[in-house]
């Protein structure tokens, strides 16, 4: 049976979130940040945010009475990173759900992952969806495809040691073809600086480039020379020059170079689309407009929503890191 994993921009049925479950995200400016995701995202399609049953009532005050919520045993709210890879049959009308290996991000030592670890089963058995099972450690940050052939995937991530020791890039790559419907994977050497940090998923593709339709990309544009990530941003677009025919379009990173924890990772690039709309992170910055100016170039038709993800950031991640599509069939 021959699955595909569709371009976020074809149509949803739903989108998915996890409320906040971590110790370090019980905190209102989380709670805000990740309602407001949800409770915009509602105004467009429907919505299931999973939550642990401790956290319901919580959850309920925030989220809108629209929105599905499904108790589940939840380690932390990443659910783009533990949940399933959405993919369709389209030939039997079906809908799979890939179950990768999530070990939370490399086996971190901070990381409490083994209830994440079965979200993605627990997803496609509440929608009926088939389990496909992969041998191989991966989330879906650390995937991007066009929905036409090729996959967006990075060298640390897939082919480091912290996740994969044992496979070999042909393996990889064979294992993402297969399970994805894919046919190219196109490799960038490493992600954004500050995601080799701590707390960091070590070179995540979805805060570093992005497909907005089958031949364009958006790519992370970190302008300033005195931001490590300004290296970085010249050594992806070479890459991907190299590897692809597609257009490319600069996203100026945020003007805000530093928090008190050293160099950000802000980016634009961590969006998610919906059907009619597309989430934007929004800084509080000079460049929101500059970058929603731009998605609405490339996203013709859909309303671009800017929220504020600086309490996303802060724990780690953006809008993308904390939905999950599933695609209509």
């Amino acid at each position: 049976m021959t699955w595909k994993m569709p371009a976020e921009w074809v149509k949803h049925e739903r989108t998915w979130l996890a409320w906040p479950a971590a110790d370090y995200a019980q905190e209102e400016d989380a709670f805000i940040a990740w309602a407001e995701v949800a409770n915009t995202a509602a105004e467009y399609e429907p919505v299931t945010v999973l939550v642990n049953e401790r956290h319901l009532a919580t959850a309920k005050k925030y989220l809108s009475s629209e929105i599905e919520l499904v108790v589940s045993e939840l380690d932390d709210s990443w659910i783009r990173d533990s949940g399933a890879t959405f993919v369709i049959n389209s030939e039997s009308n079906q809908l799979g759900a890939i179950d990768w290996v999530f070990n939370g991000w490399g086996a971190q030592s901070w990381s409490q992952y083994e209830l994440d670890d079965k979200v993605a089963s627990f997803m496609a058995k509440h929608v009926s969806a088939e389990i496909i099972k992969s041998d191989m450690v991966n989330e879906g940050g650390g995937i991007h495809t066009n929905g036409a052939g090729l996959l967006l995937a990075t060298e640390t991530v897939q082919l480091g040691i912290e996740r994969n020791p044992d496979w070999s890039r042909a393996e990889v790559e064979a294992e993402l073809n297969s399970k994805l419907g894919t046919e190219k994977v196109i490799w960038i050497r490493r992600g954004l600086t500050r995601d080799y940090e701590t707390f960091g998923t070590k070179g995540h593709i979805d805060i570093v480039a992005c497909f907005a339709d089958e031949n364009t990309l958006l790519v992370h544009d970190q302008q300033d020379a005195s931001h490590p990530d300004n290296s970085v941003t010249h050594e992806v677009i070479a890459r991907l020059e190299e590897q692809t025919n597609a257009r490319i379009v600069k996203v100026p990173a945020p003007k805000l170079l530093k928090d008190e924890l050293g160099f950000v990772d802000y980016s634009y690039i961590n969006h998610y689309i919906l059907n009619g709309a597309v989430l934007l992170c929004a800084f509080a910055d000079p460049n929101d407009q500059v970058a929603k100016g731009i998605l609405e170039d490339v996203y013709p038709g859909r309303e671009i929503r800017l929220i504020d993800a600086r309490p996303i950031f802060d724990r780690g991640g953006g809008i993308h890191c904390i939905t999950q599509q599933q695609p209509a069939i």
